[in-house]
């Protein structure tokens, strides 16, 4: 049979291994609240570094058509300069 000291001994036990259950609770809670938070601002950073690499696109100079209307104007020139002899 159990008597009454080692009931209170296994209720005490029981109080701090419930104790040391919500500790471990509130700790992964907080852990969990932390990375939402950096979840949450890395989704910003991305965000915005789609927005400046969509502006840098948009302002980009088309190279290959310039190469393409300044090779037609050397083109143009050269047949010039040829018909004038």
């Amino acid at each position: 049979m159990v008597t009454s000291g080692q009931a209170e001994g296994v209720a005490i036990e029981l109080e701090r291994l419930r104790r040391a259950v919500e500790v471990g609770f509130a700790t992964t809670r907080g852990d969990l609240a932390l990375l939402l938070q950096r979840a949450d601002q890395t989704d910003k950073t991305l965000g915005e570094h789609d927005k400046r690499l969509e502006a840098l696109e948009r302002g980009r100079w088309p190279l290959p058509s310039l190469a393409a209307l300044t090779s037609a104007a050397a083109l143009a020139v050269s047949l010039w300069q040829g018909a004038g002899r």
